[in-house]
């Protein structure tokens, strides 16, 4: 089989799909947009595809990823578990690298400091991302991963974006029947809107 080919600027994005977790999405593809990447997500992969074959080829095709740890916490829902899907795909792009793809970069995302020292002490020597959990850490942060970019958005620039796309939010979800972000239309629609605020209020 061929191996998937990398398309420049593209991002896996590894994140928990829930509610609570909604601004947070939101501005990680501003951010992501602003820097003119494209955001790629699981919530792409078609019912009629193997979704652990789609997982490793999204993560094929993408030159950099992100990965945010934050969701490490039992959820709410007997029986309460934590969630093990981002670890799980973070393990499978360091394998990756480590094999088929090395030059795929990751970085690590958490909300609080230290915490990954616990909850995943293989990535001792990695260091963390960490957002505490707003949007504005979101866009510090992914400015700080990506400060060697020939494209430099200033974190007031990720705002309008993300603006943008809280005020045209409801009317996404309306059109694809949702109620929440976590829907491979209202992804695609999110990326779609970003990338055109961002050619607008960018200064490249």
């Amino acid at each position: 089989m061929a191996k998937p080919r990398v398309k420049a600027g593209s991002v896996f994005l590894n994140i928990p799909y829930d509610a609570k977790f909604e601004n947070l999405l939101l501005a990680y593809i501003s951010a992501i947009g602003a820097f003119g990447f494209t955001p790629r997500a699981t919530l792409e992969i078609r019912f009629s595809q193997i979704r652990l074959d789609r997982i490793l080829e999204l993560i094929q095709q993408s030159q950099y990823s992100i990965h945010d740890l934050s969701r490490v916490q039992l959820d709410s829902r007997s029986p309460r578990t934590p969630r093990f899907n981002m670890p799980f795909e973070l393990g499978l792009t360091v394998a990756l690298g480590k094999t088929s793809h090395p030059d795929h970069a990751w970085i690590v995302c958490e909300s609080m400091r230290r915490r990954i020292n616990k909850s995943l002490s293989d990535l001792d020597g990695t260091d963390a991302y960490i957002h505490d959990g707003t949007v504005s850490g979101v866009f510090r942060e992914i400015c700080n991963a990506f400060v060697g970019s020939s494209r430099q958005p200033t974190v007031t620039e990720m705002m309008q974006i993300y603006k943008v796309l809280r005020a045209q939010f409801k009317s996404i979800l309306r059109r694809a029947g949702a109620k929440d972000a976590f829907h491979a239309r209202v992804f695609k629609e999110l990326v779609i809107s970003a990338r055109t605020a961002a050619s607008e209020l960018v200064v490249r």
